[in-house]
């Protein structure tokens, strides 16, 4: 879980993914536009941020929680977004699946709701170590 707040943590103050905690054959999944499709490695989740971040002419995004779900970590988020097209704010809360194994974040799935991220983690209400974002 350690591995993941960090990762998230520098990817918010910097902007750039943690290339170094990231797998060199990571996958990314966007389930909140399913039709991208997903994204492969370094190369891929470059991509991913570029298309994602070209949506919104702003954006920010608070973690709210963290949820060991055994191999997997769950973050929940706030999400404020402005799109870049249509200028509507939308605020929502989403949340992020890291698949990490051996010390890397393998597999990422970006969800449009705690609830979808932790069905996708077989739980069906949060249970197991969860604390709050120290933000």
């Amino acid at each position: 879980m350690e591995l993941v707040e960090r990762g998230f943590e520098s990817f918010l103050a910097t902007g750039e993914p943690p290339w170094e905690m990231f797998d060199e054959e990571i996958e990314v999944y966007d389930h909140d536009t399913p039709d991208q499709g997903s994204y492969r490695g370094h190369v891929g989740v470059g991509r991913w941020v570029e298309v994602w971040g070209a949506a919104w002419a702003e954006w920010s995004m608070e973690p709210s929680e963290f949820i060991d779900a055994g191999d997997s970590v769950v973050v929940c988020v706030r999400m404020k977004t402005k799109g870049r097209g249509s200028g509507i704010e939308i605020e929502r809360q989403d949340a992020l699946v890291y698949k990490v194994h051996e010390g890397k974040i393998l597999r990422l799935d970006y969800y449009n709701s705690r609830e979808q991220a932790l069905e996708s983690v077989g739980r069906r209400q949060q249970s197991g170590k969860s604390r709050p974002s120290p933000r």
